[in-house]
């Protein structure tokens, strides 16, 4: 049963599955999702908490014993298996599915990881476990989704943004979760009456939003001239090594040439599916697809070039404004002679 993190609460509220998976890229809702069972568990009695950080060494006959303890020697119990960054291998596979063969009604099991690939999704140990439970998506939510989640954190605090508001504190704290959480409480203290406006706003917060190069990348691929470059501005200013960005867009252009040329003699979702891009992602491609022809893509490759020579021989020099023209050149559709 997939759950979305900010409709936990309410779910946890009907019914506590033995089994909670929590996954994703967004530290604030995982460690939100993580109290909130907690907090519903030990309503039910599950007063113990054992927390493993699982790595290759680790002893998971701890977790077994943990397991064999019954509530009529000690208190029912929630057991927390923090998996690696690296991920899932083939033995941590395995102990994780024996795990959940074990597990009676004194026992919660929570996972917890990074976000999740295809391949994971479909592989036996997650649908052995998820299907005995409920998977926690714990997603950073993207720009056109991030107002949504701004209006509903307002609503649990009591704070009544308008339109304008909620664009500004979303656009401010866009990639820092954490931030925009710590805004909200500061904003509920400040101003008893929820009411929330750009004059309030700018009386009592400053800017915390975090960007990546993947953010930058997105916004590329969309054509979003204005962001993108705003992107690259606080990129620079936070002291972000060019190098990064150019790495990062290397790889995307050259996927992005190959595809141009695929196709031409394939449909484009069979495109997509040689070189496993996600559901969410393909309107970025395809945006980016139907507007830059393989001559123009070529053509960013060689200025992209540029970059990464002056990167790497002129230490005196900026490389920043050249990126600033690839993106410009990047968003601009070509012209069809």
């Amino acid at each position: 049963m997939r759950i979305f993190a900010d409709r936990l609460v309410e779910q946890l509220a009907k019914q506590l599955h033995p089994i909670y998976l929590i996954f994703g890229n967004e530290p604030l809702l995982i460690q939100e999702s993580r109290q909130s069972i907690q907090k519903a568990a030990l309503s039910q009695g599950f007063e113990e908490r054992h927390r493993f950080a699982i790595d290759s060494a680790f002893d998971w006959n701890l977790v077994y014993d943990c397991c064999q303890a019954m509530s009529l020697f000690s208190a029912r119990q929630i057991i927390e298996l923090e998996l690696p960054e690296s991920g899932v291998n083939a033995a941590i596979a395995k102990e994780l599915v024996a795990v959940s063969e074990q597990l009676h009604s004194d026992v919660i099991l929570v996972v917890i990881g990074t976000k999740l690939t295809k391949a994971q999704e479909n592989a036996k140990w997650f649908k052995t476990l998820s299907s005995q439970g409920g998977w926690v998506n714990c997603l950073s939510p993207d720009i056109q989704r991030l107002p949504q989640f701004v209006q509903a954190r307002c609503r649990s605090l009591n704070l009544k943004p308008d339109q304008e508001a909620v664009q500004m504190l979303a656009q401010w704290h866009e990639g820092n979760l954490f931030a925009l959480s710590q805004s909200l409480e500061k904003l509920a203290l400040l101003y008893p009456d929820g009411v929330l406006n750009l004059i309030r706003l700018e009386e009592s917060l400053s800017r915390h939003n975090h960007f990546t190069a993947f953010h930058w990348v997105d916004a590329l691929l969309a054509g979003k001239a204005k962001r993108s470059q705003r992107i690259l501005r606080q990129l620079e200013a936070e002291g972000v090594e060019s190098v990064i960005l150019v790495r990062t867009i290397q790889k995307e252009l050259t996927q992005l040439l190959n595809m141009a040329n695929q196709i031409k003699v394939k449909p484009i979702s069979l495109v997509f599916e040689s070189y496993r891009v996600w559901q969410s992602k393909r309107p970025l491609y395809s945006a980016a697809l139907n507007r830059l022809q393989p001559e123009k893509i070529i053509r960013l490759l060689q200025l992209l070039s540029k970059v990464e020579l002056l990167v790497k021989t002129q230490y005196d020099q900026s490389s920043w404004p050249l990126l600033h023209q690839l993106s410009t050149e990047f968003c601009v559709p070509q012209v069809k002679l």
